[in-house]
């Protein structure tokens, strides 16, 4: 983590993320999708990793619905894991049927664009997300919650939808 972590009132960077499409793997430009838009981002340490599994993930499929009734155009999973285990996870998880978007930044350049990364060569995470949560309005974040290491309180879906 360095002096550009991304805090409240900040513009998100170009970034482009992928996802799987019909025909495979797709880029999805950042920037783009945040145009004109409410858009709920969160991110996480992994796919299939045990707290983003039973927790992080599951409190946004749950809070899907009221997060719409705010006016939330899209809900976003990011994780530094390939666009095939995003997809996977999306479907296995009940996600995708949320309406989530599982979008892969497989080389990890959003998550230090943003200065989320951390390192755990000890379990393989190398380059990884932190585990947050933010509101970002035609690409400005307007709420940011930010977890301490090692916990998944106020990065919630519920969390979250109580600040906004």
């Amino acid at each position: 983590m360095g002096s550009n972590m991304i805090k409240t009132g900040d513009m998100l960077p170009d970034a482009r993320l992928i996802r799987m499409g019909p025909d495979g793997p797709e880029d999805v430009d950042l920037r783009d999708k945040l145009a004109g838009r409410k858009v709920v981002i969160f991110g996480l340490p992994g796919a299939f990793t045990p707290t983003c599994d039973s927790a992080h993930l599951p409190s946004f499929i749950r809070t899907a619905g009221a997060f719409a009734q705010k006016g939330v155009d899209e809900i976003i999973c990011v994780s530094v894991n390939d666009a095939h285990v995003m997809r996977y996870w999306g479907r296995q998880s009940g996600a995708i049927d949320a309406g989530i978007t599982m979008l892969a930044d497989a080389d990890s350049s959003f998550t230090k664009a943003i200065g989320l990364e951390f390192s755990v060569p000890k379990v393989g995470f190398f380059d990884r997300s932190r585990r947050y949560a933010m509101l970002v309005e035609d690409g400005a974040v307007r709420v940011l919650h930010l977890e301490k290491p090692g916990e998944c309180s106020i990065s919630t879906g519920e969390e979250l939808l109580e600040a906004i």
